[in-house]
Protein backbone atom coordinates (compact mmCIF):
# COMPACT_ATOMS: atom_id res chain seq x y z
CA UNK A 1 0.00 0.00 0.00
CA UNK A 2 1.31 3.61 -0.35
CA UNK A 3 0.44 6.88 1.44
CA UNK A 4 -1.76 7.72 -1.70
CA UNK A 5 -4.12 4.33 -1.72
CA UNK A 6 -4.86 5.45 1.86
CA UNK A 7 -5.52 8.36 1.36
CA UNK A 8 -7.92 7.90 -1.76
CA UNK A 9 -9.95 4.84 0.64
CA UNK A 10 -10.14 8.34 3.35
CA UNK A 11 -11.41 10.10 0.70
CA UNK A 12 -13.64 7.18 -0.68
CA UNK A 13 -15.82 7.57 2.46
CA UNK A 14 -16.41 11.03 2.68
CA UNK A 15 -13.46 12.91 4.32
CA UNK A 16 -12.84 16.53 3.08
CA UNK A 17 -10.44 18.89 4.72
CA UNK A 18 -12.67 21.83 5.24
CA UNK A 19 -10.39 22.39 8.57
CA UNK A 20 -6.28 21.73 7.90
CA UNK A 21 -5.62 21.80 11.14
CA UNK A 22 -3.61 18.86 12.11
CA UNK A 23 -2.71 17.80 8.52
CA UNK A 24 -0.01 17.34 6.03
CA UNK A 25 0.46 17.33 2.81
CA UNK A 26 1.35 14.41 0.16
CA UNK A 27 3.41 14.19 -2.87
CA UNK A 28 0.81 15.98 -5.05
CA UNK A 29 -0.27 18.91 -2.39
CA UNK A 30 -3.07 16.84 -0.84
CA UNK A 31 -4.10 17.75 2.37
CA UNK A 32 -4.54 14.53 5.04
CA UNK A 33 -4.59 13.96 8.89
CA UNK A 34 -1.29 13.92 10.43
CA UNK A 35 -1.12 10.48 13.66
CA UNK A 36 -2.36 13.43 16.39
CA UNK A 37 -5.46 14.51 14.35
CA UNK A 38 -6.25 11.14 13.73
CA UNK A 39 -5.76 9.93 17.25
CA UNK A 40 -8.16 13.16 18.02
CA UNK A 41 -10.49 11.77 15.70
CA UNK A 42 -10.65 8.08 16.95
CA UNK A 43 -11.03 10.10 20.52
CA UNK A 44 -14.08 11.50 19.36
CA UNK A 45 -15.35 8.82 18.16
CA UNK A 46 -14.86 6.63 21.50
CA UNK A 47 -11.91 4.84 20.76
CA UNK A 48 -8.08 4.08 22.30
CA UNK A 49 -6.10 4.75 18.84
CA UNK A 50 -1.86 3.89 19.07
CA UNK A 51 0.80 2.83 16.30
CA UNK A 52 3.36 0.55 16.90
CA UNK A 53 6.22 -0.07 14.73
CA UNK A 54 7.22 -3.75 13.80
CA UNK A 55 10.96 -3.74 13.11
CA UNK A 56 10.92 -7.23 12.37
CA UNK A 57 8.42 -6.51 9.32
CA UNK A 58 9.40 -2.91 8.51
CA UNK A 59 5.72 -1.42 8.86
CA UNK A 60 4.06 0.50 11.40
CA UNK A 61 0.51 -1.12 12.97
CA UNK A 62 -2.39 0.62 13.86
CA UNK A 63 -4.70 -0.28 16.10
CA UNK A 64 -7.43 0.43 17.97
CA UNK A 65 -9.99 -0.14 20.35
CA UNK A 66 -13.40 0.87 22.37
CA UNK A 67 -13.36 2.45 25.83
CA UNK A 68 -13.70 -0.33 27.70
CA UNK A 69 -10.95 -2.35 26.20
CA UNK A 70 -12.02 -4.33 24.06
CA UNK A 71 -9.80 -4.28 20.74
CA UNK A 72 -11.93 -3.38 17.70
CA UNK A 73 -9.33 -3.00 14.87
CA UNK A 74 -6.12 -2.38 13.32
CA UNK A 75 -3.93 -2.21 9.54
CA UNK A 76 -0.13 -1.72 8.79
CA UNK A 77 1.20 0.69 6.64
CA UNK A 78 5.22 1.42 5.79
CA UNK A 79 4.53 4.79 7.58
CA UNK A 80 2.79 6.39 11.08
CA UNK A 81 1.26 8.49 8.17
CA UNK A 82 0.07 5.29 6.02
CA UNK A 83 -1.02 3.57 8.80
CA UNK A 84 -3.13 6.54 10.13
CA UNK A 85 -4.86 7.15 7.57
CA UNK A 86 -5.86 4.02 6.51
CA UNK A 87 -7.00 3.04 10.08
CA UNK A 88 -9.65 6.36 10.27
CA UNK A 89 -10.63 5.23 6.80
CA UNK A 90 -11.41 1.90 8.04
CA UNK A 91 -12.96 3.51 11.52
CA UNK A 92 -15.54 5.88 9.13
CA UNK A 93 -16.44 3.33 7.34
CA UNK A 94 -17.19 1.50 10.34
CA UNK A 95 -19.59 4.37 11.89
CA UNK A 96 -20.85 4.71 8.35
CA UNK A 97 -22.33 0.78 9.17
CA UNK A 98 -22.94 0.91 12.40
CA UNK A 99 -25.19 3.65 11.67
CA UNK A 100 -27.66 1.78 8.86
Amino acid sequence: MSLTIALDELEATGWRTLDTSGCMYDGDGRPYPGPRRVADEFASAGFRFGLERIDRFSCVKATWQAVDGSPSGSVVGQTDQEAAVYALAHLRRLLVDSAR
